[in-house]
């Protein structure tokens, strides 16, 4: 997921060069929630792996 974050990222950045600022806004946007996803998703793993190991 952080892959598709960092490919959203590059998307808006190459846009954002040649001048296509709705796209390029569009793609940080979605690169935004996908990292926010990423980093929810892995904070929870991590506290499961936690709690798990403990029982």
């Amino acid at each position: 997921m952080l892959h598709y974050a960092v490919v959203f990222l590059v998307i808006a950045l190459v846009a954002a060069v040649f001048g296509f600022g709705g796209i390029a806004a569009g793609a940080v946007g979605i690169a935004k929630i996908l990292f926010y996803v990423f980093v929810v998703l892995a904070v929870a793993t991590f506290l499961y792996g936690l709690i798990v190991r403990k029982t």
